[in-house]
């Protein structure tokens, strides 16, 4: 079984890279093409304790995020979050220079300032997203820019203003981030709607043939699956083109099946909650009453 490395500190993934020690403990800019790996293996696995993010290109490996395999051909730039398992599988015979950068940030720089806790919202973090972010060239300068502002101001004399200056860089980076991988959602509008036609295709199977009652609701994990994507991928993926999230069009699903079976049949509300997966009749009621302002009984008698 191939050893799988921990890096705990900056210092140690440097080492380990045959770099020099990093000028601050907590946060550094490595130039992607110094960094060596001091094995022979052809596949190298490791978990880091930071937060890292990889702009790089002419990467001869593929690259593999969780359990999921990260889509990095093209892409120039992803996001890894601490405590999180990745591993590099080497392409033989090719011979290429990669270049960029790698910013690696420990939590602990974080401490006391607004991003110890905003970081966690942006879903490019997430261990389920695998699609790395494509840059124009004019996105790429902008990330090597604010990239190289944070480098200049750790590299000066660390006072009390540092560590709120490279923060409000580190903001700045991420709110770009945030509109490239919306960018990203409109400009692949083809394969983007073949994946929402996909979603429909796969909700409409599952609640057509009888699945509910055999197998109950599907979940978003398992929604997910079916399409070979994350689960976070999907949601993002919806939330652009339909304002809803994955849950929200499940739920919807349900309520319309629930309306078809209140106004056509005289089953029963239990009888209907269990055909449609509940376990608990008042658990659909619940949800149908938010959804439609009614509960079941109200709206059958209004329908009728």
């Amino acid at each position: 079984m191939k050893q799988t490395f921990r890096f705990n500190s900056l210092s140690e993934f440097h080492a380990f890279c045959n770099l020099p020690n990093p000028e601050h403990p907590l946060i550094s800019l490595i130039d992607y093409s110094k960094v060596k790996y001091p094995v022979n293996d052809m596949e190298l696995k490791w978990i880091q304790n930071y937060y890292s993010v990889g702009l790089k290109r002419n990467v001869n490996a593929k690259f593999n995020y969780g359990q999921q395999e990260y889509d990095f051909d093209s892409g120039v730039l992803c996001f890894v979050s601490p405590l999180q398992f990745l591993s590099l599988e080497m392409k033989p015979d090719v011979e290429v220079e990669p270049t960029g950068y790698l910013l690696l940030i420990h939590p602990d720089f974080l401490w006391g300032t607004s991003l110890i806790k905003k970081i966690k919202s942006y879903e490019f973090f997430s261990y389920q997203i695998n699609e790395a972010l494509f840059l124009s060239d004019k996105e790429e300068k902008i990330i090597v820019d604010l990239f190289k502002n944070i480098e200049k101001e750790y590299q000066n004399n660390i006072d009390k203003f540092t560590q709120e200056l490279i923060v409000a860089q580190l903001e700045l980076f991420l709110i770009y981030a945030e509109r490239f991988y919306e960018r990203q959602f409109f400009t692949r509008k083809k394969s983007s709607h073949e994946l929402l036609e996909k979603f429909e295709e796969v909700l409409s199977q599952h609640f057509n043939n009888g699945n509910l009652l055999e197998k109950g609701i599907p979940s978003v994990k398992s929604i997910a699956e079916q399409l070979n994507i994350s689960p976070n991928y999907l949601g993002s993926l919806l939330r652009i083109h339909t304002q809803q999230n994955t849950q929200q069009h499940i739920q919807n699903k349900l309520i319309d099946l629930a309306k078809e079976r209140l106004s056509t049949t005289s089953l029963s509300v239990s009888e209907i909650a269990y055909e449609l997966g509940f376990e608990h009749p008042q658990s659909f009621s619940k949800l149908f009453k938010q959804k439609v302002k009614q509960s079941p009984g109200e709206f059958r008698r209004a329908f009728n």
